[in-house]
């Protein structure tokens, strides 16, 4: 594979405001599917203290959580736990239905740059689909441009907050690549031109508050910047799941701290 051929990718402003799609929703038409793999690099295993399952395990974001590079990340009132996820994105160039690793690469039209946002506040109620802490809208954004012909191998991954590094991981962490996880999906989902894979992301997935800037970057792929703001719609009380801070949430915010590295006594 070559070094990489850059598309640019024109932006569409959406209705709901400033949020923008990659201009492959053009080409291919607006994605149907955001597949996502859980745990992936070797570092975020070790940050978290467990083993990788014999396979690989998925969650999907509904594209409505899809804007741009600038474009603002919503912290909603009253919650505190909205975690950046540095990744890179595999984009489908052709349908694919049971293809093997050896052969997925074909059906890949090229890769960009997107951040896996979560909102970990909602993870008590929704910890299963993780359709809330990950499908909420803008927490999927991904960069304005789709690289063709790029290696993957050996690539450097970095996640940085107001110009401080936060991740750092290298793809040759992967368990499984990029190859591997399409030809996975592809086994039981047919994939369709304009799907996203999220491949995955290192150690280091911290909490951000409004006014922080999240900048992913990519060898060979580019930059994705989002500054994170404050809603101005608070969440309902009076009907549905509501944002908590038991364990679970905080320690999956943190890295895992308390009950797979001691760090601290949990809080009851």
């Amino acid at each position: 594979m070559g070094a990489g051929t850059l598309c640019p990718l024109r932006r569409a402003e959406s209705k709901e405001g400033r949020r923008s799609f990659p201009d492959f929703m053009r080409a291919f038409g607006r994605p149907g599917k955001i597949l996502c793999v859980h745990l992936n690099y070797r570092s975020r295993v070790e940050e978290f203290g467990v083993r990788l399952p014999p396979a690989p395990t998925y969650f999907m974001k509904p594209t409505t959580a899809l804007t741009g590079s600038g474009d603002p990340v919503v912290r909603p009132p009253g919650c505190r736990y909205l975690n950046f996820e540095g990744e890179i994105v595999a984009v489908i160039g052709a349908r694919c239905r049971g293809v093997t690793p050896n052969d997925a690469g074909r059906f890949i039209a090229g890769y960009t740059v997107g951040n896996d946002f979560g909102l970990h506040d909602f993870r008590d109620t929704d910890a299963g689909s993780m359709l809330r802490v990950k499908g909420a809208d803008t927490l999927c954004p991904v960069l304005d441009a789709l690289v063709r012909d790029w290696d993957f191998r050996g690539r450097a991954l970095r996640t940085l907050v107001n110009g401080e590094v936060r991740q750092s991981g290298n793809t040759d962490e992967m368990e499984w690549d990029p190859h591997y996880l399409v030809a996975d999906l592809s086994r039981t989902h047919t994939l369709f031109p304009g799907d996203l894979v999220f491949t995955g992301t290192p150690a280091g997935s911290r909490p951000v508050a409004p006014g922080d800037e999240v900048t992913v970057e990519v060898e060979g792929l580019g930059r994705l910047s989002n500054p994170v703001v404050e809603g101005t719609a608070p969440i309902p009380t009076a009907f549905g799941a509501q944002p908590t801070e038991s364990e679970e949430v905080r320690s999956t915010a943190l890295g895992g701290d308390w009950e797979l590295r001691g760090i601290r006594k949990p809080r009851r």
